[in-house]
């Protein structure tokens, strides 16, 4: 599926011994010379990737590129050849050995086919977020690895296997966001938050970008919290703005205090002076129709999530319907 890339895993391991000169190791094809094949009579290709095949329809034009791989499978990069985009596809490894895992997958699929929204980086992460918050939809799991960019400096708002409904606290558990951009209700263990989390972990990710480092690196749960207490923002102001620019988006988006009802709400950060020059309230839509959780309430078997998840894939390549 298409879907939000996380950065590729860092693997150490001790050297081992050069093997015996008169034996050779066997070639690796280059990154970008992994061979396709052909398979169902020319409307799949078929890869190799790190020994995992990638089978995708032909739309997807070669050379498909490996940019991440961690626990939950491989995400690589292709060329749609109807949208001449590059896109994200996501091969989760054992998608239905754990049944709480495959109903993630399917809720991402249902998620990013429900969203159909244009797309810079403050600005279009604020704009998306509003489109997603109009949606009922709380994204839960925002960071820098979640935005995808392109050469064109499109950014696009990935991963929503952690998404939740907004309306409705029985979704609602504490151990979600990664910790360096989860907000303080959440470190207290509050079940009883808002949209506001996401506002906060935008703070932080803004600041990120300013400053080229995270702003709250928490090693543990404590240490989060006490970066949090001990902060003096003020410290974190680039060179080249004015605090009457940066206070709005750091002391309120990321605010000391830690009260979610100081923070803004996506239409009012949006509207702020220091994004003059790009807000048009014309041309910030939001989602028409609310997204439903409902198929998270039913109990699902092995097989239905595959019949569910096939639907999906279904209402992007309708032209299979008959194989």
């Amino acid at each position: 599926m298409e879907g939000g890339a996380q950065p590729a895993d860092t693997v150490m391991s001790e050297a081992e011994p050069p093997p015996p000169q008169h034996q050779q190791p066997p070639p690796q094809p280059p990154i970008d010379h992994i061979p396709a094949t052909l398979s169902h009579g020319g409307r799949f290709i078929q890869y190799n990737i790190f020994g995992n095949i990638f089978e995708v329809t032909s739309k997807y034009k070669p050379p498909i590129m490996p940019i991440g791989k961690g626990a939950y499978g491989i995400v690589c990069s292709a060329l749609n050849s109807e949208t001449n985009e590059h896109v994200a596809l996501k091969k989760i490894a054992n998608a239905f050995d754990n049944r709480i895992d495959a109903k993630r997958t399917l809720r991402e699929i249902k998620l990013l086919r429900h969203m159909d929204h244009e797309n810079y980086f403050l600005y279009q992460i604020l704009r998306g977020l509003k489109y997603i918050h109009s949606a009922n939809v709380l994204h839960r799991d925002l960071k820098p690895s979640n935005l995808l960019l392109n050469a064109n400096c499109d950014l696009k708002i990935c991963d929503f296997g952690l998404a939740r409904v907004t309306s409705e606290t029985d979704f609602m558990t504490e151990y979600v966001v990664t910790r360096w951009y989860r907000a303080p209700e959440l470190l207290l263990n509050s079940s009883d938050y808002t949209a506001a989390i996401d506002v906060w972990s935008v703070g932080c990710i803004f600041m990120e970008l300013m400053d080229r480092r995270p702003l709250f690196p928490g090693r543990d749960h404590v240490h989060q919290l006490r970066l949090l207490m001990e902060a003096n923002l003020i410290i974190f102001y680039p060179d080249g703005f004015s605090l009457s620019t940066i206070w709005y988006l750091i002391s309120v988006l990321l605010n000391e205090q830690s009260r979610a009802m100081m923070r803004p709400i996506f239409e009012d950060a949006l509207a702020h002076p220091y994004l003059n020059s790009l807000h048009d309230i014309s041309d910030e839509p939001i989602c028409t129709t609310p997204f439903s959780f409902d198929f998270e309430q039913h109990a699902l078997t092995e097989e239905q999530m595959k019949e569910l998840i096939y639907r999906e894939a279904l209402a992007f390549n309708p032209e299979y319907q008959q194989m």
